[in-house]
């Protein structure tokens, strides 16, 4: 390995991933249909990163909702009540037949969702199912090696949800006998490296559950080399404790941990996460250069995997050139890893970064509010509310006529001033509605925002948008997160003319 990524968006460029998983969910397509865009995305992102340049591709990062609930699947720790659903996979995903979901909560800290594992003291793991063999095979059909990724054993108990009581790892052996029969079953497909993804070792925890499993899982005969990939942060005291066992790599994140000695890395491969895959921002190249090259024996990757960043920047001609200038989706980061690998080939030596100039401390010019108590008699003055005053969260729901008349808006079919009246009529109606049933708190259901966050962003200076800079945040739910690129202030009022806008 000379350059690779821990990671790729898995969604679909167009969002291809979320439009057939919600035909499939609403039966609208069968099941054949979805497999065959997931093959399609995944062909296409192998033969995107072939062609910019990257020298080992990694498979197995597809995922149909949740790499996390697909590492449940993996070791059928599918928890018994939804053994006899139609699709034990969306039901722990989404529920059904009555049956809740498992729980979702984010991915560390990022915007990312998986879902957390329900594992107790009976649960019955066994390796059934081959998805990270199957992803070998359909690369290999289409000319590619690959590197499949995998959940790390640690980190998979780690966050996973047990009985009161039970803390899941304590299964560690167990699971990482399937482990060792999955790493075998590789091996014997003809796989030179896999990874195993550990950032939570980066939290300071399972450290001696890591010694005892890449101890074990090292030690195996029958398996291919491994990179154990850690990110989100340093791996502090677990990266001796990795580097005392017989992996073959180490991955850490060097964009949001200070570079590691080189001493303490063991004689291991180190994959150098010197591109970030958190953000937008482009990378100083100069200085990922000179960190790299304080490393012996060094592959040049991403920070983490590049699902947390939009696909492709050429995506989005209408942003500001000078800000394009200072952007890098995730073929740019791509890109970005092949020319560092190139330029540390050449022997190039690269630069420390400039120093930042201190940022002077500037007082606030925020101006205190009255008291809560004066502001409190005022207001129950003003209004004349009940003791327990009834009002809603906020939003009412965007309907299919509001998607459309927003859709015919962008696609220049509607005129804003049309627009602007069906977005009043909608208000109008939701404010009748509200006095019908007697709420004493109206609110005006929002309809004229798209996206809460890129509703503001779009009214406030300092922020870009983009059209197409999708980011999963879990399942079908994709977001496109704002860019915040300069200082921010409001031009002029947001909200106060819907509010006032029907007659009463």
């Amino acid at each position: 390995m000379r350059s690779t990524i821990l990671g790729y968006p898995r969604i679909g460029p167009q969002r291809e991933l979320k439009k057939a998983l919600e035909a499939y969910w609403d039966g609208r397509a069968g099941r054949a249909d979805l497999d065959r865009v997931g093959a399609q995305l995944r062909a296409a992102a192998w033969q995107r990163l072939a062609a910019l340049g990257l020298d080992t591709l990694p498979s197995n990062t597809f995922s149909e909702y949740d790499q996390v609930l697909d590492t449940t699947v993996l070791l059928d720790a599918v928890p018994a009540r939804y053994r006899a659903a139609a699709d034990p996979y969306f039901a722990m995903a989404r529920g059904a037949d009555g049956l809740p979901p498992l729980r979702m909560t984010k991915w560390f800290d990022t915007n990312y969702h998986y879902i957390v594992p329900e594992i107790g003291p009976d649960t019955a793991f066994r390796l059934v199912a081959d998805k990270p063999l199957r992803e070998v095979r359909e690369a290999r059909a289409l000319g590619y090696a690959t590197r499949p990724v995998l959940v790390g054993p640690v980190t998979f108990l780690l966050l996973a949800d047990g009985p009161a009581g039970f803390d899941p790892l304590g299964r560690l052996d167990d699971v990482l006998a399937v482990y060792a029969e999955l790493l075998g079953a590789l091996k014997r497909e003809g796989v030179d490296w896999v990874q195993l993804d550990e950032p939570a070792l980066v939290t300071g925890a399972g450290i001696d559950a890591a010694r005892r499993a890449y101890g074990r899982l090292g030690g195996l005969t029958d398996r291919p080399r491994l990179l154990v990939a850690s990110y989100f942060g340093e791996l502090g005291d677990a990266l001796p404790v990795l580097a005392a066992t017989e992996v073959e790599a180490i991955a850490v994140d060097l964009v949001r941990g200070d570079p590691v000695d080189p001493a303490l890395l063991g004689g291991k491969t180190l994959v150098a996460g010197v591109v970030s895959g958190r953000d937008p921002w482009r990378t100083d190249m100069d200085a990922a250069l000179h960190t790299l090259r304080r490393y012996p024996d060094v592959v040049v990757s991403t920070s983490c995997s590049l699902l947390h960043v939009p696909y492709d920047l050429d995506q989005e001609p209408d942003l500001d050139p000078e800000l394009r200038a200072r952007l890098a989706f995730a073929d740019q980061k791509v890109g970005e890893v092949v020319e560092l690998a190139a330029r540390l080939a050449r022997g190039e030596a690269g630069a420390p970064p400039a120093a930042s100039p201190a940022t002077p401390v500037v007082g606030s010019t925020w101006d205190s509010r009255a008291p809560y108590r004066f502001r409190a008699a005022a207001q129950a003055a003003r209004l004349g509310l009940p003791e327990l005053p009834v009002t809603t969260i906020g939003s009412f729901p965007q309907t299919g006529e509001l998607r459309a008349a927003r859709a015919a808006l962008t696609a220049g079919r509607l005129s804003e001033p049309e627009y602007e009246r069906r977005i009043e009529a909608e208000i109008e109606r939701v404010i009748r509605l509200q006095e019908r049933l007697g709420i004493d708190v109206l609110v005006h259901g929002e309809p004229e925002r798209n996206d809460m966050v890129q509703y503001f962003a779009e009214h406030l200076d300092g922020f870009a948008t983009t059209r197409h800079g999708w980011v999963q945040s879990y399942g079908s739910r994709c977001t496109r997160p704002p860019i915040l690129h300069g200082d921010v202030s409001r031009p002029a009022p947001i909200t106060v003319r819907w509010t006032g806008t029907p007659s009463r």
